[in-house]
């Protein structure tokens, strides 16, 4: 099983792709299977979360891209900045994984966050899309 021990602070030529879950980019210790179908365990470590363009290095020498895999997320058009500001505030204060854009907010499925968001009047869709949460005050900004 090939070891993968180092997540590199920039990118480089990589020579083979990892496709991870939000979940899983969270774990710093985990086996799973490269594109090419080798075996791998990634020990990485902890307090870093891999985002979607991240470069891995592996025992071997390979370098391995990290690529945030599509997911089921609920999806909601906000075009009043207002409202967006608003519903952040109010998803923020139950502390969940939260995807921010100008018009749109994304989050793993949860029916009572639904409910919420239906009061104001909003219109909650689900879709398949890489999921890349803000990563908080305190942890790097991956840009």
């Amino acid at each position: 099983m090939l070891k993968v021990f180092e997540r590199l602070t920039h990118p480089q030529p990589a020579t083979v792709t990892l496709s991870l879950s939000f979940d899983s980019r969270q774990k710093s210790r985990f086996c799973t299977q490269l594109a090419d179908g080798t075996a791998a365990l990634l020990d990485l470590p902890r307090g870093y979360i891999l985002r979607g363009g991240d470069c891995l290095k592996a025992e071997d020498g390979r370098i391995i891209l990290v690529q945030a895999a599509l997911e089921t997320v609920t999806h909601v058009q906000i075009v009043d900045p207002l409202l967006l500001a608003r519903i952040c505030y109010h998803l923020g204060n139950r502390h969940i994984a939260l995807q921010i854009d100008a018009q749109w907010v994304r989050y793993q499925p949860d029916h009572v966050l639904d409910e919420m968001l239906q009061h104001f009047g909003l219109s909650i869709s689900t879709l398949d899309a890489p999921f890349e949460p803000e990563g908080g005050a305190y942890q790097h900004v991956h840009a």
